[in-house]
Order: structure tokens, then sequence, then C-alpha cells
């Protein structure tokens, strides 16, 4: 009898190293399958957003709608109406997506998003402000979300700010300055008049109703300017996770890069949260789920990216009548599906300290 000697274990693939000028990474496989996949996604809730509706159109009357030749009302619904919706989904998604990533890279914590450290009730409350007191209008209220998002990521920063910043008191920090934010923007709220605390309140839950070309000029400028300046940090971020000392002694200036990730971050979440409102959880699961998707060993800006815009834009077409007899704000759609995550995060954290 002859004895069968096992095979042996295939080598994995090595990854590919690619330059693109000033930005290097590594394509691998599985991450390259899941930006596909990812994308595809995107590409299909994008024209199901554009067919769906009180209106419907077929798929056909779309493509036609789109280059401009089709029916004068199917123009009118997917050019004018749903289109900057799924757009201003897209980009804002994509921009939570990588300011998630780049909270999580800093704290080393996958609580560490915009949500739960304040940064996103910063923007609220400098929305709000705008709102309620100055009367502003969308570019104000924009400017308002940006400055109130950066002023709390400086606030925060210099709080937790002890030999160095730690992630878990960058945590707790952010919570209680949260806290503190939350309960500022709810006295403004009470104090205002009805009609304007009603327009404040509606704001305050998220919705990408009524999007306009405008939203998607202004979150699409902001992105174009802060996500480059992210990726470029991004090795330098991969690095930091190792620990401070580790990326020092690599030449990494560890304060320097945490100070422009944390305002290039900030500002991309007030922009996010200036065109859909305080968007919650798409921060924190995005940069996790696409880390588990594509199995990546640090932060992956990129796939955060995409995974966040599909999650919002997903989340959104779920609001609209798929989910309920009548439209929802994309903010509830989030909460649920994001208060879900947070628990099997939560448990799973406290069953990972137990074994």
């Amino acid at each position: 009898m002859t004895a069968t000697l096992p095979r042996p274990a295939r080598a994995p693939r090595p990854a590919r190293a690619v330059r693109l000028g000033p930005l290097d990474f590594r394509l691998r496989p599985r991450f390259f399958g899941s930006c596909l996949a990812l994308a595809a996604l995107i590409a299909t809730a994008l024209l199901t957003a554009l067919m769906v509706g009180d209106y419907r159109i077929p798929p056909p009357a779309v493509l036609d709608a789109l280059l401009g030749r089709g029916e004068r009302i199917d123009t009118f619904f997917v050019r004018g109406v749903r289109l900057p919706r799924a757009l201003t989904a897209i980009l804002a998604g994509a921009a939570l997506g990588v300011a998630g990533a780049v909270f999580q890279s800093l704290s080393r914590n996958p609580l560490g998003s915009p949500d739960i450290i304040g940064f996103t009730q910063g923007a609220s409350t400098g929305a709000v402000l705008t709102i309620l007191v100055l009367n502003g209008g969308m570019l104000q209220v924009s400017l308002g979300a940006v400055v109130g998002g950066v002023a709390t990521a400086g606030a925060v920063y210099l709080l937790a700010l002890r030999r160095g910043v730690q992630g878990y008191r960058l945590v707790l920090v952010g919570i209680g300055v949260s806290a503190m934010l939350s309960a500022a923007t709810h006295y403004l709220v009470s104090r205002a008049e009805l009609t304007d605390a009603s327009t404040a309140q509606v704001w305050l839950i998220g919705s990408l109703n009524a999007r306009t070309w405008g939203h998607v000029a202004a979150v699409g400028a902001g992105a174009a300017v802060l996500v480059p300046l992210l990726l470029l940090l991004g090795r330098r971020l991969r690095l930091m996770e190792m620990g401070d000392d580790i990326a020092h002694a690599l030449g990494v200036s560890t304060q320097r890069t945490q100070v422009l990730a944390l305002v290039a971050a900030s500002a991309l979440t007030g922009l996010a949260i200036a065109v859909s409102g305080p968007i919650s959880f798409v921060a924190l699961a995005a940069p996790q789920l696409a880390r588990r998707l594509t199995r990546a060993n640090g932060t992956t800006l990129f796939g955060s990216a995409l995974m966040g815009a599909a999650l919002m834009l997903c989340a959104d077409l779920a609001a609209m009548r798929l989910l309920a007899p009548v439209q929802l704000p994309v903010g509830v759609v989030t909460a649920v599906i994001g208060g879900t995550y947070l628990v099997w995060l939560l448990y799973s954290e406290w069953r990972g300290g137990r074994a």
C-alpha cells in the first residue's frame, strides 16, 4: 500500500505593489475583488433609486432620461429629483466612511468614530446654531457644520492630549463632550420659534429629501480636496497603528500626522452632515465592515469609502417606501442598522475579553 503524501499548502498570492504619483499601495486580489463587488452594488442601487418612487420609470426610460432624450417628465424625475439625491447619498456616505476609518485608526478602537466621540454632535450643534440664531442658508449651514466639527475635534484632542493621545482616553473624552453638545443643541431647539424649531428638528433626524445639485457640488468639492489628502496620510496612519514609538522610529511625525488627519476628517464629517443631517452609525460600521470584507490588516480608506457609499445609498433606498408604507428619513434606517451593529460589536468585544 503506497502512502500518499499530503499536498503542500498553496502559498498566498503576493500583493502587487502599485504606485500612482505620491500614492503607494499594494493591490491584493481579495481587496480588488471586494472593491469591484461594492462598486457593482453601488451601481445597481443607483439604477434602482432612479427607477423607484411614486412615479416608477423602467430601466430603458431611465437611460434615455440620463442621456437627455427621454420624455420630459422622465427627465425631470431622473435628472432633477432622484439623481441629485442619490449622488448626495453616495458622496456623503463615502465621506463618512473615510472619516470613520481615520478616527478609528487614530484611536485604535473600533468605537472611535465621529458618532461616538462627539464630532458628529459638534457639527450638528454648529449647523443648528446657524439655522436658529443666524437664519443661514445652505452655504452658511455647511460652514457652520464644518466649523462645529473641527472645533469639537480640536477640543477633544486637547483634552485627551496627555503624553500622547491614547485611544480609550479619546473615546471617553469624546463621549463627555458629545453629551454636553447634545444638551446645548436641545436647549437651542427648545428656545426657538416653533417654525424654526421644526426645521431644525427635521434636519437633526437626518434626511436626503429634496436634495439638489447644489448639495452635490458642496460635498463633492470638499471630498475632492480632503479625501486625496487623507489617502496621502494613509500609509502613516497604518504605521501609527503599530504604536507611536515604532512609527516614530520609521520616520513618521506622529503628532503632526494626528493633527492633519484629525482636522481633515473632521471637516469631511462636517461637510457630509451639512448636506444630509447627522446620519448615525455609517462612520462607525463602514470601516469595520470594509476591513472584514477585504480582510485588510489595517486601515483601508478606499474600501471604507465604497462601503460607506453603499450603506448610505442602500439605506436611503430602503427608506423610500421599501420598508414602510410611507417614506422614512434615511437617518431612521441607519440608526436601526447601526444600532444593531453596535450591539453585535460590543458583544464580540465582550466575548473576546472573556476568552
